[in-house]
C-alpha cells in the first residue's frame, strides 16, 4: 500500500466516524455532511434521499452507534465497503446489530458516502433490511 492509499483509508475511516458520532449526538447536519449531494440511505424496505434525513433521524430511536473498522475496496476515486454496527437504545439499552453496505466517491471536498444500506441481524438468524411496515418511520419523498 502506498501513502496515498493509506491517506484515503484514514480519510474514509474518519468520514464514517463522523457519521456514527453525528447519529449518536443527534446532529443531523453532521450526518448529512458525510454524504454526496445525491446520496441515499436504505433501510426498512425503502431508500431515502438527503431531504428525507431530518424526518428519518427524528423518528429513529436515540442511542449509541458503535461501528467497527470498515472493510474497504477502493478504486481510484470510487469504492465500496462494509462496516459493522451495534446500536444501543439509550432508553432501554436494547440493541440492534448488523452491518452497513456502502459506496463512496471522492468529491471536491474529500471522500463522501454515496449510498449506505443497513442489514440487520435478527435473533432468528435472519438477515434483512428492516421492517417495511414500521408505522413510526417516515415515507421517503419521491
Amino acid at each position: 500500500m502506498d501513502q496515498s492509499q493509506i491517506a484515503d483509508i484514514i480519510e474514509i475511516e474518519q468520514l464514517l466516524a463522523r457519521y456514527a458520532v453525528g447519529m449518536t449526538q443527534n446532529d443531523i447536519e453532521a450526518v448529512i455532511d458525510v454524504f454526496t449531494p445525491d446520496g441515499t440511505y436504505s433501510a426498512f424496505g425503502s431508500t431515502y434521499r438527503l431531504t428525507d434525513f431530518p424526518a428519518l433521524v427524528e423518528a429513529a430511536p436515540k442511542g449509541l452507534f458503535l461501528t467497527g473498522t470498515p472493510l474497504l475496496d477502493l478504486d481510484n476515486d470510487t469504492g465500496t465497503g462494509r462496516q459493522t454496527l451495534c446500536f444501543v437504545d439509550q432508553t432501554n439499552h436494547h440493541m440492534r446489530i448488523g452491518w452497513y453496505t456502502d459506496s463512496y466517491c471522492r468529491t471536491e471536498v474529500g471522500w463522501r458516502l454515496h449510498t449506505r444500506a443497513m442489514t440487520f441481524l435478527r435473533r432468528s438468524g435472519a438477515r434483512d433490511s428492516g421492517k417495511p411496515h414500521d408505522p413510526t418511520r417516515p415515507t421517503p419523498s419521491s
